[in-house]
């Protein structure tokens, strides 16, 4: 039986929302191993000047705990 763990990860980009949870997974499988799925639990921007200037996610990410 697995036991999996989920935590909670904010990252952001320049780019679009997605390559803003491609950084959350890059940036957190440095040092979580067994990543299983990513939910993006909310979504957010910063606005400057009338455009956006960055992308935000919040993700809940699960993983397998190692035995």
């Amino acid at each position: 039986m697995a036991i999996i763990k989920v935590v909670e990860i904010m990252a952001d980009s320049e780019k679009s929302w997605s390559d803003a949870a491609n950084n959350a997974v890059k940036k957190a499988s440095k040092t979580i191993k067994k990543i299983r799925s990513v939910w993006v639990k909310d979504q957010s921007a910063t606005v400057k000047g009338g455009k956006i200037t960055s992308y935000r996610v919040t993700v809940k990410l699960s993983f397998e705990l190692e035995s």
